[in-house]
This record gives C-alpha cells, structure tokens and sequence, in this order.
C-alpha cells in the first residue's frame, strides 16, 4: 500500500530565516507554498524575493498563493488573539472565487510536487489560518499533516 504523502505547514515567528530553511531542508521540502496575505516581512530574510532567493539557494522552490492569506480584518483579530472571529473571518474567505482556485491549486501542487510546505507567519499552527488550509488538503486528498516548529534562536 502506497504510503500517504505529507503536507508540512511552518510559521515563522519569532525565528531567524536560516533555522526556517535549515527545517526544511531537514525535513526534505521540495516546494514551499507561502499563504501570507502579504508576502513582505519586517523580519530579515522573510520577504518574498529574500525568502524564494534563500530557498532556491537550497533546492526548494517557492509559490506564493496570496489568494489563501487571511483578510486584514482577520490578521486583525488574531493580533488581538480573537481566535474565533479569524476562524469565522477566513471561513468566509475560503468560500470566495479566488480561495477556492487557490486551493484547488495547492492541491495539485501537493499531488505531483515533491514534499510541499506551507508558511505563514504565526509560530504556533493552532493559531493560524494554515491549520485549516491544511486540514481543507488533508481531508480532499488525503495527505498527512506534519507541523515543523524551526528552533528559536
């Protein structure tokens, strides 16, 4: 019986860009798939060309699929720890055009690429929007979730 492929998610939070990529290379992601709203970042090496250029440099590649990032309203209210209001928020997202083209994209990433990885900012997977990205990937196609958490330096 084939085994399940995995589906890895990763924040970035309070972490520097080298643990990030050292996690992944260990874990053997091959396309990093950023879900960030916004794909710039105060925190060095976390910004999208800085970011693709880091991955690349390691053999990974990198997507940005912005029509899975969470509204403002719901970074919003995660910033505030409104955890069910993001959840109620970008349940709504998910039910637009563009969410649902984007997530019918990531699943095929996830079919025919080597091991993929979402990122998003949050460190802690229970408190982010990724979870249930994933848990959408998981449950259409039948893929393990593996949460990384890179070691805090």
């Amino acid at each position: 019986m084939a085994k399940a492929k995995k589906l890895f998610t990763i924040g970035y939070e309070q972490t520097p860009s080298k643990a990030v990529l050292d996690e992944l290379q260990h874990a053997g992601v091959k396309l990093l798939v950023d879900v960030r709203a916004v794909a710039s970042s105060r925190r060095p090496g976390f910004s999208k060309s800085q970011l693709a250029a880091g991955l690349d440099e390691r053999g990974i590649g990198y997507v940005h699929l912005r029509g899975l990032g969470t509204p403002k309203s719901g970074r919003e209210a995660a910033r505030s720890g409104h955890y069910g209001l993001l959840h109620k928020i970008y349940s709504a997202h998910l039910k637009t055009a563009q969410a649902k083209e984007q997530l019918d994209e990531l699943s095929a990433l996830v079919k025919k690429s080597g091991p993929v990885c979402i990122l998003c900012y949050e460190r802690d997977h229970e408190h982010c929007h990724r979870r249930w990205i994933a848990e959408i990937i998981e449950e259409r196609d039948g893929v393990r979730i593996e949460n990384l958490v890179a070691p805090q330096v």
